[in-house]
């Protein structure tokens, strides 16, 4: 019977791996939701662009910066479209500053399959639309953000790499999640973030919240002190995952992206 009952604990164990191991890409990413129409926010000037990328093709926002001001390439997080934050790109405008966002394949405006491999081939492919245009780049990645926005900058050089409620890698997010499953052996898209950042010589500010259930506070902590470049950790107390912007984080990224043109 003890022999039954642990075989019966073993295949039920196996059926929760298998399980997570088919549909793992459904639990990590939350890729739906509405698009939001250009003509429906304030962006008065921005225009509508599409940049190839392998197979597909990425729907985005673009408009370049007044004089003096650098061009913010934006990387968003794992839910929905990055039309849904345009209260963000009507600040960044309203202060001079230019923006790219767009939709990695997968995501509601971008057709196409949403992998790793996919969302890495994606940002580079923005980073370097962005970079012809000719103007400073800074870098800005929020969550699921922070993976491909991390990873641009340790192959392209920026000035400024801003990392918003970063993790240290996914997979370490998962295993604290779910300790009890092998996720380091099963889980397809891992983004070392701990890895890339060796490799990122521009100055970098982190920030992140203390009420983050999503991803850990510590991440961020973690994550900076593996920072070749550091130049500011904002640990805002009480605040959650999508708090910061509603904390302040603008006003800091705004001082963040003045020290860095001016080195």
């Amino acid at each position: 019977m003890l022999a039954a009952l642990v075989a019966l604990m073993l295949i039920a164990y196996a059926g929760v791996v298998g399980y997570m191991y088919v549909n793992q890409r459904g639990m990590q990413y939350s890729a739906s939701g509405e698009v939001v129409p250009l003509a429906a926010t304030l962006l008065a000037n921005a225009q509508p662009v599409e940049i190839a990328s392998g197979d597909g093709v990425l729907a985005g926002w673009y408009q370049p910066p007044q004089a003096g001001k650098p061009l913010i390439v934006y990387y968003k997080g794992n839910t929905g479209s990055f039309t849904e934050e345009h209260e963000r790109y009507e600040q960044f405008v309203a202060a001079g500053y230019g923006f790219l966002a767009f939709d990695y394949r997968g995501f509601p405006a971008s057709p196409g399959e949403l992998t790793q491999d996919n969302i890495l081939a994606d940002a580079l492919a923005a980073f370097d639309w962005a970079e012809a245009k000719g103007y400073p780049i800074v870098i800005w990645g929020r969550s699921l953000g922070s993976g491909p926005s991390t990873y641009v900058a340790s192959e392209r050089e920026a000035r400024a790499l801003l990392l918003e409620t970063p993790f240290l890698s996914a997979v370490g997010v998962a295993a604290e999640r779910y300790p009890f499953l092998p996720v380091h052996w099963v889980m397809h898209d891992q983004y070392p973030v701990n890895e890339w950042i060796a490799n990122v010589s521009e100055p970098v500010m982190v920030a992140h919240g203390t009420a983050d259930v999503t991803i850990d506070v510590s991440n961020g902590e973690r994550l900076y002190n593996l920072v070749p470049n550091k130049d500011e950790l904002w640990i805002e107390p009480g605040a959650g995952h999508s708090d910061l912007w509603a904390r302040g984080i603008w006003r800091r990224a705004e001082d963040f992206f003045q020290r860095a043109m001016a080195q």
